[in-house]
């Protein structure tokens, strides 16, 4: 069986936007789109030129269809990818009223990605994987999804692939008591923990990087999503802040720290220093924000060199 670089799962959804900024019952135009997180990082990683796994369950509907064609064309494995009639792909739209007030509808209830179980994973494709992406939305869709994250949990740890996490947190999905249960658990499990500065602040009951860090454990890698300032890392004794990019117009924040993944990600699959791939990952995600959907931003790895090329003539132009 081929190695993989990285194996993720999750459900992926069709995402329609609305072309015009306005109220969602005032639209009538939209565009046809995908939207997921684990999706998001796999396709991300493959245009950084990484080989990349990911699999759902999906409806056997076109909107399965359209979702399976993409990501695959993409380039992406989706080979254990399977189909169900038992329900529906699931769809939600995007509201822009402007590009700082955006809204999200969700009808993902009893989802064909819902459906899936510890029965669907195959423990060779991910033992062939070098690292196991997984974010806190899988187990937060239903108890089957619970226990089919907690299962490729074990199947990685038995089989010595990094687990790299996600926190992710969606409270329309469920209680902040259930969340920060479930998720300090797959935090205990992960090698490293990708949370934003307020997720770290649920889950740790901490209000500052350094203090939010500490907390998961100096065992782990730690990197604490900053927004516009960046990303700070925590590692044993190794620890930084890695400023952020100057973005001029901010079109589409979604997707921006699935981006950001991509970028750490890719940066320790090729050994970079950690501040070396936290800046690849603060750079992906300027990058995505200047774009249009949750995926359509996602930079190749020419295109990532250029960006950082830029940046660091920009600061030596300045000073």
């Amino acid at each position: 069986m081929k190695t993989l670089d990285v194996v993720t799962f999750g459900e992926t959804m069709v995402l329609f936007t609305s072309e015009a900024m306005t109220p969602l019952e005032y639209s009538s135009h939209f565009s046809k789109q995908i939207g997921g997180a684990e999706s998001n990082v796999a396709i991300g990683l493959q245009r950084l030129g990484h080989s990349v796994g990911w699999f759902s369950k999906l409806g056997n509907d076109p909107f399965g269809r359209y979702i399976h064609k993409f990501v695959r064309g993409e380039g992406v494995d989706t080979s254990r990818c399977i189909y169900t009639d038992e329900a529906p792909t699931g769809i939600f739209f995007k509201e822009k009223r402007s590009p700082s007030n955006i809204k999200v509808y969700y009808y993902r209830r009893n989802s064909a990605a819902s459906l899936l179980s510890p029965d669907d994973l195959d423990e060779e494709y991910i033992a062939n994987a070098k690292f196991l992406h997984i974010t806190g939305i899988t187990p937060a869709l239903s108890t089957s999804c619970r226990e089919t994250v907690f299962k490729a949990i074990e199947i990685a740890k038995r089989h010595r692939v990094k687990i790299v996490f996600d926190p992710n947190i969606r409270l329309k999905l469920w209680t902040i008591e259930k969340a920060r249960q479930v998720l300090m658990e797959i935090a205990a499990e992960a090698d490293i923990i990708l949370p934003g500065l307020d997720e770290g602040e649920l889950l740790s009951g901490r209000n500052t990087p350094e203090d939010i860090a500490r907390f998961f454990g100096e065992e782990k890698l730690v990197i604490i999503k900053l927004g516009e300032r960046g990303a700070y890392y925590q590692f044993g004794s190794e620890e930084g802040y890695v400023k952020g990019f100057a973005v001029p117009q901010i079109v589409d924040p979604v997707g921006a720290g699935d981006g950001f993944a991509a970028g750490v990600i890719s940066g320790l699959l090729q050994n970079v220093p950690i501040s070396e791939a936290v800046r690849r990952g603060n750079a992906v995600g300027a990058i995505v924000v200047g774009t249009n959907g949750d995926v359509e931003g996602l930079p190749t790895r020419e295109e990532l060199d250029e960006f950082l090329q830029g940046a660091a003539y920009q600061r030596d132009v300045k000073r």
